[in-house]
């Protein structure tokens, strides 16, 4: 551990704190909670709180957790309630309300609360990084890294089938995403280093993976895969390419943002009714394109109402504890029981209805309805012991990530395998946030896959002790 005082960790709660000071202004409570997570992204990627590492360039270790888990975490959960609050108070595709608008003050207060919440997980969840980042880590295996282009391209040509195994055997299908993530990450990283070194062979199947992986992710439905997979791609450039990417994938990720509210709305009426896939993705591809003005009227609702989950959390902070008590342990206990794979305990209880059960005794969905709302897991926190709970649970989640990365780099021979690979890999539900019970179950599962990884590599001499 640093020997560096933990005071210095307070100034990160600073903004969570004022915002507390204005709660009877509720839109200016709001304000300073979110303006507060920019604040924070802005002391702990400038190193102001503590040094960033210095054992590569900048441009060569942002997916390490104080970089793309905190900026596509924290950026997602905390950022993305601005467009909410501002239909809140009234404004319309950006368009500001008549002077005669009235807010519904009882939401503008929830609203603010949640943000506050907000802003107090960004502040425990930063905190649990940065005291548990220690780079350079000591690494006790090395790899020969003329090997490493090719290496990439075996772990992503092997993890594929390897996850569509795992997809068909019962009780083991939790594998799947694991493996098939880990073959994505694998085959994108593959393609970054084949290009430079002017690989042809390793380029084409590469491309060929990531292409493959890019159309599953277009008709999935789903717009969160398809960004990550220029994201990545992008990151992984980056330190080869710096101007071409800033130049290319940034306006490409802003135009994806535009367009995939409507590719995304009309893929899925057509494809879920029961029309052929081909067919449902160029409708979608026509209707995003030649949208004819209906453009911002979708994505304005896509920003409002499905881009953030805070319309989500005022109704979970509204029930709890008023009408629901808060849970303490037991959504840890259930935590432990979706860990137990289905293949041991066939008649384990599906880890989704238990989560809808505190969905629909907080009324935010009514039994019956076919709807997932799956609380994020800051809001499992809150539903555990209110602002205690997201105070430890968010510090322990930022830890744990952190405590992961730190293993994967010592076991693996530093940041390329160990972070850029499996962590990235095996680990990206922690961009993403979900309820306790996916989050705990997928951890601890990638991390029994990481070790036996390791093993492999081991006993094929890959990974030679140093």
């Amino acid at each position: 551990m640093r020997t560096n005082s933990i005071e210095k960790y307070a100034i990160l709660f600073i903004p969570w704190a004022l915002s507390l000071i204005f709660r009877s202004n509720p839109i200016l409570s709001f304000l300073t909670a979110w303006a507060g997570s920019f604040f924070i992204f802005y002391i702990t990627l400038t190193g102001k709180i503590q040094p960033l590492p210095t054992d590569r360039p900048l441009s060569e270790q942002l997916m390490r957790p104080l970089f793309l888990v905190q900026i596509i975490f924290a950026g997602y959960t905390c950022c993305t309630s601005i467009f909410y609050f501002l239909s809140v108070i009234g404004y319309q595709n950006f368009q500001a309300p008549s002077p005669f608008y009235l807010s519904d003050i009882a939401l503008l207060k929830l609203t603010a609360q949640c943000q506050r919440y907000y802003c107090l997980g960004h502040a425990a969840f930063a905190t649990g990084i940065l005291m548990f980042m220690r780079y350079p880590i000591k690494q006790k295996y090395d790899y020969d890294k003329n090997k490493l282009p090719n290496l990439l391209l075996v772990f992503a040509l092997i993890s594929f089938p390897a996850s569509e195994i795992f997809l068909r055997v019962p009780g083991l299908s939790q594998f799947y995403t694991q493996l098939n993530t880990l073959s994505f990450i694998s085959g994108t990283l593959a393609l970054a280093f084949a290009i430079p070194l002017k690989n042809v062979r390793n380029t084409m199947i590469c491309l060929a993976l990531f292409f493959f992986n890019f159309y599953q992710a277009l008709t999935s439905g789903f717009k969160e895969p398809i960004i990550i997979s220029v994201l990545v791609l992008g990151i992984f450039l980056y330190p080869n390419y710096k101007k071409l990417v800033a130049a290319t994938f940034i306006p490409m990720l802003i135009l994806l943002f535009l367009l995939l509210p409507t590719f995304n709305s009309v893929f899925r009426q057509n494809a879920w009714s029961g029309d052929n896939t081909d067919d449902a993705t160029q409708l979608a591809l026509d209707a995003a394109l030649n949208s004819n003005g209906s453009l911002g009227n979708t994505n304005w609702e896509f920003l409002t109402s499905r881009l953030s989950e805070v319309d989500m959390f005022t109704k979970f902070v509204q029930s709890t504890p008023d009408n629901v008590p808060y849970y303490k342990t037991k959504l840890l206990q259930q935590s432990a029981e979706a860990i137990v794979p289905r293949l041991f305990w066939p008649s384990k209880p599906s880890t989704e209805d238990l989560i809808m059960e505190r969905v629909y005794d907080a009324g935010v969905v009514y039994r019956g309805e076919e709807v997932s709302a799956k609380p994020a897991f800051i809001v499992d926190a809150y539903l555990s012991y209110g602002g205690w709970g997201v105070l430890m649970a968010m510090f322990a989640y930022g830890a744990l990530a952190q405590i992961i990365d730190n293993k994967a780099e010592e076991l693996f021979g530093g940041y390329i395998l160990g972070t850029a690979l499996i962590f990235s890999g095996l680990f990206q539900i922690f961009w993403r946030g979900l309820s306790f019970e996916f989050i705990i179950n997928v951890v601890f599962w990638s991390y029994i896959t990481m070790l036996i990884v390791f093993k492999i590599l081991r006993a094929k001499n890959i990974l030679n002790e140093i």
